[in-house]
């Protein structure tokens, strides 16, 4: 059986029922802009959280309008039925003060016909007197709404509950197809994925094409490599946020963050000719969050004049700061220069990311580092280590049991991050750490 790592959850409604506000308050952050004015929204928002231990990718959608008057508003209803065609759920979000809508009522029917399961949220119910309103959102026909104020934090947690129940079971009938490393090919649309992808194959088994944004859904193929399988998924091309072209391609970025997600390690394809834009390291980003292995391939070298290879190895680098050691290659797929270079480093991160260091060992130097570096304090009490143990691998993960968890902040997490990686090395890859308060 295969696993669905991250159902997505769309947030649909009328422009300025508060959909980017409960967007907010879901991932818990200040992500999408909040204003009073209809139509904030333009560029669909998402972002990953868990909810009672389920992992969840959650997405803010532009205000539906029935009768768009814009050719941009017409786009944005386009981009709408695209959110909702991809959610495994939906949240229907209404204004309890408003009450039922003409719009709102048409909302449901456009929604009834993507037959995926809605739970209504009355929103703006900023006060338990407000609560009895919302049973006028029974007449949209898609069941019990849920009174919530995203402003005042009430009802959340019955609406999650409500969405989560509704959502499709972990596992799904088509089954993972069994590989020993899987590896996302991912970047910017025309970065040159596919031409890679080609190159690793010998034989054109992805379509290319100049125009960027051929590739629109997540592609596996297997390859044998040596004694490996090797599983390739070669991604729709990411875009930064608000540079993403209207339709189709706004929701395969969505397949991508799930492809990367199902990925060991992820192949970060960069264009020599353009090798340091906002979008690719908004992509490290997201292969850093989702703690997966990198190597940063430099494509279409060939095609680069008066770079100095050395300087920007350097300066990619100091961007990859937070997994030092990322592997950095240049290659022309297109020639296929150094195409050969990159599966050999690829495994040799998925092995780093596979080291296991004996408990015994990683105790003793890390208790070593520390007794030697300033320890945190609050007021009188001092941070105290016990005891330090690896507990798992892809991604390497560390349980440090000690006397409060709540003193380790950011800097001290960064010592410890560094000097573990000094010692045992553990390149391109993000670590996992645990604190445990002793007792615990």
């Amino acid at each position: 059986m295969g696993v669905v790592s991250r159902p997505i959850v769309a947030i649909v409604g009328r422009p300025n029922v508060g959909k980017s506000a409960l967007f907010n308050r879901l991932v818990g952050r200040p992500l999408a802009i909040v204003e009073d004015l209809p139509g904030t929204t333009r560029d669909r928002m998402f972002a990953d959280l868990s909810f009672q231990g389920r992992d969840l990718t959650v997405v803010d959608t532009g205000g539906f309008e029935a009768r768009p008057a814009s050719s941009l508003a017409e786009k944005v209803q386009s981009q709408l039925d695209m959110a909702m065609a991809e959610a495994d759920g939906i949240i229907l979000a209404v204004d309890i003060q408003e009450g039922l809508m003409p719009g709102d009522q048409e909302m449901a029917e456009r929604l009834r016909r993507h037959g995926k399961p809605v739970v209504v949220a009355a929103n703006k119910s900023d006060h338990p007197r407000h609560d009895s309103l919302a049973a006028e959102f029974y007449r949209l026909g898609m069941g019990e709404p849920v009174a919530v104020s995203a402003f005042h934090d009430r009802g959340i947690t019955d609406l999650m509950e409500r969405v989560s129940s509704n959502l499709p079971p972990t596992e799904v009938s088509a089954p993972e197809i069994l590989a020993d490393i899987k590896i996302a090919i991912a970047g910017r649309p025309n970065v040159g994925k596919s031409l890679l992808l080609n190159s690793f194959l010998g034989t054109q088994r992805a379509i290319v094409d100049e125009q960027p944004g051929t590739t629109r859904d997540a592609v596996d193929t297997v390859l044998v490599y040596g004694d490996r399988r090797l599983l390739l998924i070669d991604t729709a091309g990411l875009r930064k946020r608000g540079r993403i072209e209207p339709g189709v391609e706004k929701y395969s970025a969505l397949r991508s963050i799930r492809a990367i997600a199902r990925s060991d390690v992820v192949l970060l394809v960069i264009d020599a000719t353009e090798p340091d834009t906002i979008q690719d390291w908004h992509i490290a980003g997201y292969i850093q969050q989702a703690l997966k292995g990198m190597v940063v391939v430099v494509n279409k070298w060939d095609l680069a004049q008066g770079v100095d290879r050395l300087e920007l190895t350097q300066g990619l680098q100091r961007r990859l700061r937070f997994m030092p050691g990322t592997p950095v290659l240049f290659t022309s797929a297109l020639l296929g220069q150094r195409v050969g270079e990159v599966l050999p480093q690829v495994i040799t991160v998925y092995e780093e990311r596979n080291k296991r260091v004996p408990d015994q060992v990683l105790d003793a130097y890390i208790k070593e580092a520390v007794a030697s570096h300033n320890l945190p304090r609050s007021g009188k009490k001092e941070f105290a280590l016990f005891k330090v143990s690896q507990v798992g691998v892809n991604p390497p993960t560390f349980l440090f049991v000690v006397n409060d968890a709540r003193m380790v902040n950011f800097s001290y997490r960064r010592f410890l991050v560094n000097r573990l990686r000094e010692l045992f090395g553990f390149a391109g890859t993000p670590l996992r750490f645990i604190f445990q308060d002793r007792g615990e």
